[in-house]
């Protein structure tokens, strides 16, 4: 199948400034991994439409207030008061601390002084994070991701990557089965999101019915 603009601003409607850019992106992605049905191409738009703000963010915004680091890592950030603890308040409002804290030691990175959190944060239309992954994912699509992870930043090698990590946990079969809670839990590891992640999917399965 092929998506058009048009479906695609009906689909994610403050895409609207970068939907020429991302529609052949999305078309060739989209094909070249098998994201080739209404059903699918339903599913997949949906759930990178919410990871990426619509197309919008192509980089991990990691700009935390001490509350907010709190909220998100609890078990990292909030004291036994139920209050941000002294770390929250140490890194708060500094993106690049944060990431090589957080994102220390997993997925392929470094401890937190290689600067790997910051480095493999999350990029790309399905928010790829990690040094394994960006590895793994370069390979997927002939790309050096882990040298050039800033490759991740453009329409392209955002929308292969996604369609990449589509096909490669198995997200394809999923959507067949209409298992849309399923693919958020495989690409988020809960739930986050999900009520805006399934309104964008019930417009995609209007839009390309």
């Amino acid at each position: 199948m092929q998506l058009t603009q048009q479906q695609l601003v009906q689909i994610l409607p403050s895409a609207r400034q970068v939907a020429g850019v991302f529609v052949s992106a999305l078309n060739q992605a989209m094909a070249r991994f098998g994201v080739d049905s209404p059903v699918r191409a339903a599913a997949f738009l949906a759930q990178v439409g919410h990871e990426s703000q619509q197309l919008t963010a192509l980089s991990e915004n990691l700009n935390y207030s001490a509350q907010g680091l709190a909220a998100t890592w609890p078990t990292r950030f909030r004291g036994d008061d139920g209050r941000p603890n002294a770390m929250a308040l140490q890194i708060q409002r500094r993106p690049e601390a944060i990431a090589n804290s957080v994102y220390a030691n997993r997925n392929g990175n470094g401890a937190e002084a290689t600067g790997d959190g910051w480095r493999y944060r999350g990029r790309g239309l399905i928010q790829l994070t990690g040094r394994a992954n960006y590895r793994a994912a370069g390979a997927g699509i002939d790309a050096d991701l882990e040298q050039v992870p800033q490759l991740l930043e453009q329409p392209v090698y955002a929308a292969k990557s996604a369609a990449w990590y589509w096909k490669e946990y198995g997200l394809n079969e999923l959507a067949d089965a209409g298992k849309f809670e399923a693919i958020t839990k495989r690409i988020n590891g809960g739930l986050n999101g999900q009520a805006e992640r399934v309104a964008l999917w019930e417009v995609a399965k209007r839009v390309l019915a």
